[in-house]
Protein backbone atom coordinates (compact mmCIF):
# COMPACT_ATOMS: atom_id res chain seq x y z
CA UNK A 1 0.00 0.00 0.00
CA UNK A 2 3.17 2.17 0.64
CA UNK A 3 4.37 2.09 -2.63
CA UNK A 4 1.34 2.28 -4.35
CA UNK A 5 0.64 5.70 -2.35
CA UNK A 6 4.87 6.67 -2.99
CA UNK A 7 4.25 6.04 -6.47
CA UNK A 8 0.58 7.71 -7.00
CA UNK A 9 2.33 10.63 -5.23
CA UNK A 10 5.08 10.85 -8.21
CA UNK A 11 3.08 10.52 -10.77
CA UNK A 12 0.98 13.47 -9.49
CA UNK A 13 4.43 15.99 -8.86
CA UNK A 14 5.18 14.98 -12.88
CA UNK A 15 1.40 15.87 -13.69
CA UNK A 16 1.79 19.19 -11.64
CA UNK A 17 5.10 20.22 -12.92
CA UNK A 18 4.42 19.26 -16.95
CA UNK A 19 1.38 21.40 -16.63
CA UNK A 20 3.47 24.49 -15.46
CA UNK A 21 5.77 24.35 -18.31
CA UNK A 22 3.02 23.82 -20.44
CA UNK A 23 0.93 26.78 -18.92
CA UNK A 24 4.34 28.87 -19.40
CA UNK A 25 5.00 28.12 -22.94
CA UNK A 26 1.70 28.91 -23.82
CA UNK A 27 2.25 32.13 -22.50
CA UNK A 28 6.04 32.50 -24.48
CA UNK A 29 3.99 32.50 -28.03
CA UNK A 30 1.33 30.54 -28.71
CA UNK A 31 2.95 29.40 -32.08
CA UNK A 32 4.08 25.61 -33.44
CA UNK A 33 7.55 27.20 -32.68
CA UNK A 34 7.57 26.87 -28.92
CA UNK A 35 10.20 26.65 -26.97
CA UNK A 36 12.23 23.84 -29.23
CA UNK A 37 12.92 25.26 -32.13
CA UNK A 38 16.29 26.07 -34.04
CA UNK A 39 16.37 29.44 -32.53
CA UNK A 40 18.62 31.39 -34.14
CA UNK A 41 21.30 33.77 -31.23
CA UNK A 42 21.90 37.35 -32.10
CA UNK A 43 25.83 37.80 -33.87
CA UNK A 44 26.97 41.32 -32.28
CA UNK A 45 29.51 42.95 -35.12
CA UNK A 46 31.75 46.17 -34.82
CA UNK A 47 31.54 48.43 -31.64
CA UNK A 48 29.50 51.67 -31.83
CA UNK A 49 28.23 54.60 -30.27
CA UNK A 50 25.37 54.54 -28.06
CA UNK A 51 22.05 56.42 -28.64
CA UNK A 52 22.80 59.66 -27.31
CA UNK A 53 19.56 59.59 -25.59
CA UNK A 54 20.61 56.69 -23.43
CA UNK A 55 23.92 58.74 -22.63
CA UNK A 56 21.34 61.07 -21.21
CA UNK A 57 19.50 58.01 -19.59
CA UNK A 58 22.78 56.81 -18.09
CA UNK A 59 23.43 60.95 -16.16
CA UNK A 60 19.84 60.46 -15.27
CA UNK A 61 19.79 57.11 -13.90
CA UNK A 62 23.54 56.29 -13.21
CA UNK A 63 22.77 52.89 -11.79
CA UNK A 64 20.54 51.62 -14.67
CA UNK A 65 24.27 51.84 -16.51
CA UNK A 66 27.19 51.05 -13.56
CA UNK A 67 28.76 48.12 -14.47
CA UNK A 68 28.21 44.66 -12.40
CA UNK A 69 30.05 41.82 -11.47
CA UNK A 70 28.12 39.85 -13.20
CA UNK A 71 29.17 41.33 -16.37
CA UNK A 72 31.98 39.26 -16.17
CA UNK A 73 30.57 36.82 -19.12
CA UNK A 74 29.82 33.61 -18.33
CA UNK A 75 29.38 30.91 -21.28
CA UNK A 76 28.34 33.74 -23.85
CA UNK A 77 26.06 35.95 -21.17
CA UNK A 78 23.07 33.54 -21.50
CA UNK A 79 21.06 32.26 -18.81
CA UNK A 80 18.86 28.94 -18.39
CA UNK A 81 15.50 29.58 -19.50
CA UNK A 82 12.90 28.24 -17.28
CA UNK A 83 9.07 28.11 -16.87
CA UNK A 84 9.55 30.14 -13.67
CA UNK A 85 11.74 32.93 -15.61
CA UNK A 86 9.66 32.65 -18.87
CA UNK A 87 6.38 33.37 -16.50
CA UNK A 88 8.35 36.23 -15.14
CA UNK A 89 9.20 37.81 -18.25
CA UNK A 90 5.44 37.56 -19.78
CA UNK A 91 4.27 39.12 -16.37
CA UNK A 92 6.85 42.12 -16.68
CA UNK A 93 5.96 42.64 -20.86
CA UNK A 94 1.79 42.23 -19.86
CA UNK A 95 2.47 44.83 -16.97
CA UNK A 96 4.60 47.45 -18.23
CA UNK A 97 2.80 47.22 -21.46
CA UNK A 98 -0.68 48.02 -19.70
CA UNK A 99 1.13 50.55 -17.00
CA UNK A 100 3.04 53.03 -19.45
CA UNK A 101 0.03 54.97 -21.87
CA UNK A 102 1.10 54.91 -25.35
CA UNK A 103 2.61 58.81 -26.40
CA UNK A 104 4.17 59.68 -29.17
CA UNK A 105 7.57 61.20 -29.39
CA UNK A 106 6.65 64.36 -31.70
CA UNK A 107 9.94 66.62 -31.60
CA UNK A 108 12.23 63.74 -32.82
CA UNK A 109 15.87 63.65 -31.06
CA UNK A 110 15.18 66.72 -29.13
CA UNK A 111 12.12 64.74 -26.99
CA UNK A 112 13.48 61.78 -26.71
CA UNK A 113 13.76 61.42 -22.75
CA UNK A 114 14.43 57.85 -21.56
CA UNK A 115 12.49 57.50 -17.92
CA UNK A 116 11.35 54.89 -15.78
CA UNK A 117 8.03 54.05 -14.75
CA UNK A 118 6.48 57.20 -16.70
CA UNK A 119 2.80 57.52 -16.82
CA UNK A 120 2.94 57.99 -20.34
CA UNK A 121 5.34 57.81 -23.11
CA UNK A 122 6.85 55.98 -26.37
CA UNK A 123 8.87 52.78 -26.88
CA UNK A 124 12.40 53.96 -24.94
CA UNK A 125 10.59 54.00 -21.63
CA UNK A 126 8.64 50.99 -22.18
CA UNK A 127 11.73 49.04 -23.14
CA UNK A 128 13.89 50.64 -19.98
CA UNK A 129 11.54 50.26 -17.99
CA UNK A 130 11.06 46.22 -18.64
CA UNK A 131 14.64 45.89 -18.24
CA UNK A 132 14.79 47.41 -14.70
CA UNK A 133 11.81 45.33 -13.59
CA UNK A 134 13.64 42.26 -15.04
CA UNK A 135 16.78 43.11 -13.18
CA UNK A 136 14.59 43.44 -9.76
CA UNK A 137 13.37 40.06 -10.44
CA UNK A 138 16.95 39.13 -10.65
CA UNK A 139 17.53 38.44 -14.32
CA UNK A 140 21.28 38.91 -14.71
CA UNK A 141 21.86 42.78 -16.46
CA UNK A 142 24.44 40.78 -19.03
CA UNK A 143 21.25 38.55 -20.07
CA UNK A 144 19.20 41.83 -20.25
CA UNK A 145 19.94 43.67 -23.31
CA UNK A 146 18.19 47.01 -25.13
CA UNK A 147 18.36 46.82 -28.58
CA UNK A 148 17.66 49.52 -31.63
CA UNK A 149 15.29 48.23 -34.64
CA UNK A 150 13.97 49.98 -37.44
CA UNK A 151 10.55 48.88 -38.08
CA UNK A 152 8.81 47.74 -40.95
CA UNK A 153 7.28 51.51 -41.47
CA UNK A 154 10.69 53.27 -41.04
CA UNK A 155 11.03 54.16 -37.44
CA UNK A 156 13.05 53.25 -35.06
CA UNK A 157 12.28 51.51 -32.06
CA UNK A 158 13.75 50.12 -28.60
CA UNK A 159 13.42 46.83 -27.45
CA UNK A 160 14.36 44.32 -24.80
CA UNK A 161 16.45 41.01 -25.64
CA UNK A 162 16.52 38.64 -23.35
CA UNK A 163 19.60 36.05 -23.71
CA UNK A 164 19.10 32.93 -23.07
CA UNK A 165 20.35 29.36 -23.84
CA UNK A 166 16.91 28.54 -25.88
CA UNK A 167 17.80 31.29 -28.01
CA UNK A 168 17.29 35.39 -27.75
CA UNK A 169 14.11 36.91 -26.91
CA UNK A 170 12.53 39.97 -27.65
CA UNK A 171 9.74 42.45 -25.07
CA UNK A 172 7.74 44.76 -27.11
CA UNK A 173 5.37 47.08 -26.10
CA UNK A 174 4.46 46.48 -29.48
CA UNK A 175 3.27 42.99 -28.65
CA UNK A 176 1.72 41.36 -25.95
CA UNK A 177 3.85 37.62 -26.99
CA UNK A 178 7.75 37.11 -26.05
CA UNK A 179 8.80 36.29 -29.14
CA UNK A 180 12.38 34.85 -30.79
CA UNK A 181 14.34 37.46 -32.28
CA UNK A 182 14.50 35.89 -35.68
CA UNK A 183 10.50 36.21 -35.45
CA UNK A 184 10.39 39.80 -35.28
CA UNK A 185 9.72 41.80 -38.39
CA UNK A 186 12.49 44.77 -37.49
CA UNK A 187 15.86 45.62 -38.97
CA UNK A 188 18.46 45.33 -36.25
CA UNK A 189 20.49 47.95 -35.07
CA UNK A 190 22.68 48.04 -32.41
CA UNK A 191 22.41 46.36 -29.33
CA UNK A 192 23.87 47.02 -25.83
CA UNK A 193 27.51 44.66 -25.06
CA UNK A 194 26.82 42.02 -22.47
CA UNK A 195 30.40 42.73 -21.04
CA UNK A 196 29.14 46.57 -19.96
CA UNK A 197 25.74 48.21 -20.60
CA UNK A 198 27.37 51.31 -21.50
CA UNK A 199 28.98 49.92 -24.66
CA UNK A 200 27.10 49.04 -27.90
CA UNK A 201 27.51 46.71 -30.96
CA UNK A 202 26.22 47.22 -33.99
CA UNK A 203 24.00 44.23 -35.71
CA UNK A 204 25.30 45.09 -39.37
CA UNK A 205 21.67 46.66 -40.41
CA UNK A 206 20.86 42.76 -41.19
CA UNK A 207 17.03 42.37 -41.71
CA UNK A 208 15.77 38.91 -40.60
Amino acid sequence: MRKVVKFLAAVAAIVVAAGVQQRAEAAFVGAPLGLRGAIQYIKFDQPTLAPMAFTLFCLKYKDECKPRPQHIVFRGGRLKLTAERLAQMQEVNQKVNTAIRPEANLEGLRGEKWLLHPTSGDCNDYAVTKRHELIAKGFPARSVLLSEVVTAWGEHHLVVVVRTFAGDLVLDNLSGHILPWSKKPYRWVRIQSPKNPNYWASLGDRAV
